[in-house]
């Protein structure tokens, strides 16, 4: 069974930087699409960014875009978020999860495993 850990979140001041890894345990990391989402307090999960399984692909929640940036290296079973310029709204629980296909997608329900998640909070 798979399984995904998240790290990298933590306490930033806003404007500043974090990167989040996910390591994927197994070997078909390779052949699936994965996906960033978060979840504030008091609201519903939201899409933050996906990636195809090659890294040829990507999509970005309009909120993020300009700002954050997916990556993947499959050699080590990781994919990445960077997250540049954050802001006291970009506090969140973030959810690493792998697609069901290998083809880039944004909704919850297209992506069948999920990681416990890492906290990231941003200070005004």
């Amino acid at each position: 069974q798979v399984q995904l850990v998240e790290s990298g979140g933590g306490l930033v001041q806003a404007g500043g930087s974090l990167r989040l890894s996910c390591v994927a345990s197994g070997r078909t990391f390779s052949i699936y699409a994965m996906g960033w989402f978060r979840q504030a307090p008091g609201k519903e999960r939201e899409f933050v960014a996906g990636i195809n399984w090659s890294g040829g692909s990507t999509r970005y929640a309009d909120s993020v875009k300009g700002r954050f940036t997916i990556s993947r290296t499959n050699a080590k079973n990781t994919v990445y978020l960077q997250m540049n310029s954050l802001k006291p709204e970009d506090t969140a629980v973030y959810y690493c999860a792998r697609g069901v296909g290998i083809v880039v997608v944004t909704t919850e329900y297209e992506y069948g495993t999920w990681g416990q998640g890492t906290q990231v909070t941003v200070s005004s």
